[in-house]
């Protein structure tokens, strides 16, 4: 998918106040540590996720997302009065229905006429909704959209932490597939997308290429659809498979990806990958021959976050004048499904709004 008219004018994220470190999560591990004869430090060395954060017991998604929401658009000069679109694009939301869509929409007072609805892709919610904007700002349908979600990891965390010291049967070989879930933390992110026309900062999405190598879709599951204020998720990820899969399926997107925008790999002057871990993140940029200096981390100190990870690192390394104007930034994006997603972004102006819950 090639864009000439569409631009991303601002993003606003939201991070937890309350930080677990990965020792603190060593240390409620410790019954299970104890049983194996498991070596403390073992977690942060396999992941190089130092911390990770969570959200006060029982915030809903919906109270997370309109904040950062309302970020996005402050830092947009509050353009609520014309957003046409709203997409709520997170795994988290707080009900099977109604839409979590429906609540940010009310709490933002948005106009009536907004299409609002919700979607789910995995880690890849956000850039989906971000796409589904784009083609409808590209038409000539709408001229401003808003894209947000919330994750929050603490029930994951929490209920895979029980359910590892409670099973005496488990062996170091068989834990190998609870990992992933040990590396989950919370955030929130929105994105806010125009027509040129009434785009203050011409940040100019390019390209967009997607590819679904969905033959490997029961490598990351959780359980059944469990959505709502209850929800205690385990989930079951063959994290070493899936690594060498998701990769793959990177490198045969990212040669779609460079056909697709025209870009060189020297054209390409800054990166943002899906957060997931340091083997990751080393694999993949090795694989596409891309510089690691030229991409921004957030998975030390946020964990994998999940479709608000990509997102609210962009956000951060904005922040950060890691990504500058006049740069060709590249969005790698990875689900489970496999699913792989990337995006082509002609940066001019950064426009972020931040806060903590």
């Amino acid at each position: 998918m090639d864009f000439q008219r569409v631009c991303i004018e601002s993003l606003g994220y939201t991070l937890p106040a309350e930080v677990w470190t990965t020792d603190l999560v060593e240390e409620k591990l410790d019954p299970l540590y104890r049983r194996l004869k498991l070596p403390a430090g073992r977690l942060e060395l396999m992941t190089g996720i130092e911390k990770r954060g969570f959200w006060p017991v029982a915030t809903p998604p919906s109270a997370i997302s309109v904040n950062s929401a309302r970020l996005a658009l402050d830092a947009a000069e509050n353009l609520s009065v014309n957003v046409e679109c709203l997409i709520h694009g997170s795994v988290c939301r707080d009900f099977l229905e109604p839409a979590t869509a429906c609540t940010v929409h009310h709490q933002l007072g948005l106009r009536e006429d907004c299409l609002i609805y919700d979607v789910s892709n995995a880690c890849l919610g956000i850039i989906s909704g971000m796409i589904q904007a784009a083609c409808m700002i590209e038409s000539g349908q709408i001229k401003s959209a808003i894209v947000v979600g919330s994750e929050g990891g603490r029930q994951l965390v929490e209920a895979t932490i029980s359910a590892l010291n409670s099973d005496k049967t488990l062996t170091r070989k068989s834990i190998k597939n609870a990992i992933a879930s040990l590396t989950i933390g919370s955030a929130s992110a929105a994105v806010v997308l125009t027509h040129e026309s009434i785009s203050k900062t011409k940040n100019r999405l390019t390209t967009a290429t997607s590819l679904a190598n969905t033959k490997h879709h029961d490598l990351c599951q959780s359980d059944q659809d469990q959505a709502g204020a209850a929800m205690q998720p385990l989930m079951q990820t063959d994290s070493e498979v899936l690594m060498r899969e998701g990769v793959e399926t990177g490198k045969r997107n990212f040669k779609n990806f460079l056909n697709q925008s025209g870009w060189r790999i020297e054209d390409i002057d800054r990166t943002v990958c899906h957060q997931v871990g340091t083997a990751h993140r080393k694999l993949m940029l090795q694989s596409l021959e891309l510089d690691p200096q030229h991409d921004f981390p957030t998975f030390q100190f946020l964990g994998n976050t999940g479709a608000a990870a990509l997102p609210s690192a962009f956000a951060i390394g904005c922040e950060q004048n890691f990504f500058k104007p006049g740069q060709n930034i590249a969005w790698l994006g990875i689900g489970s499904g496999i699913n792989c997603t990337m995006m082509g972004i002609e940066w001019n102006e950064s426009r972020i709004g931040s806060g903590k819950m």
